[in-house]
């Protein structure tokens, strides 16, 4: 049977400590513990161990790595149970210690999906823009349960996802300001659903949005690609520089009367 000879203090954490035995063989250095550890199994020199309560030792210590990695790894902010282990997992601690310590955090409260789901949907309505899927995938992402999920969006109600749609559409609007009414709908119809809203909040937004745009702004949008239409056409003449034009500002989004306007006026110049 192996007897403890020294036990020494870690001169980088002074709450490990260096355990050497003798095993025979003379003394030399056998594991490290965690100080909980020691005082848990009453090392000391000259102790005995066998084989069994090597092994015990060895996986109390390594609940208490795990435990340890856990409580640093949540100190900075509130995390999932599938982000706490794919944590632990990297530090390539054993699967039987994850699962204790994983039990344990949650009986002691450190540990709830619950709660950071409710947490996290409260946190994205007040500080991002995104909408109610984009968040439901993200939390997804983060091992929260489909019904926690669906749980914790009831606070995100269609009222406020209307309104936030509505206001990305205004805000979006100015920066496709050079774009027809109609493309400018399908861009902004896009860039909401990127942003996770629903149908029904997209279509809201874009009947009830104030784009600001008057029938001078739709011609001036027409201007704008007229010119980068003209620029790309510029070597056709007559009837096919005419049907090139307009099968540019067609797909562009401007309705016939409006190209036709455009055209003559150019002719007039």
């Amino acid at each position: 049977m192996a007897v403890i000879t020294k036990i020494t203090t870690q001169k980088r954490d002074t709450g490990r400590y260096n355990i050497y035995m003798d095993f025979g063989k003379g003394e030399e250095f056998a594991f490290s513990a965690d100080e909980s550890v020691i005082v848990k199994f009453h090392l000391r020199k000259g102790m005995e161990l066998d084989e069994f309560a090597l092994a015990e030792v060895g996986y109390h210590d390594e609940i208490r790595k795990a435990y340890n990695n856990a409580i640093n790894y949540l100190a900075f902010k509130m995390r999932t149970e599938k982000e706490v282990r794919g944590h632990l997992k990297e530090k390539k601690l054993e699967d039987a210690a994850i699962d204790e310590v994983i039990h344990r955090l949650s009986d002691q409260g450190y540990l709830n999906d619950k709660e950071y789901a409710d947490a996290y949907v409260r946190t994205q309505i007040s500080t991002t823009d995104k909408g109610a899927y984009v968040v439901k995938m993200e939390l997804r992402e983060r091992g929260v349960a489909d019904s926690l999920i669906e749980e914790a969006l009831k606070q995100y109600t269609p009222e406020e996802q209307f309104e936030k749609a509505k206001d990305l559409a205004e805000k979006y609007a100015r920066k496709y300001a050079s774009e027809s009414e109609r493309v400018l709908k399908q861009k902004l119809d896009a860039m909401l659903r990127r942003k996770g809203y629903q149908t029904d909040a997209i279509q809201f937004a874009l009947n009830e949005a104030d784009f600001g745009r008057e029938e001078d702004d739709e011609l001036e949008a027409i201007k704008v690609q007229g010119e980068k239409a003209h620029r790309k056409h510029a070597k056709l003449s007559g009837y096919a520089y005419e049907r090139k034009m307009k099968e540019t500002l067609f797909r562009k989004g401007f309705p016939i009367e409006l190209i036709d306007r455009y055209l003559a006026s150019m002719e007039e110049e």
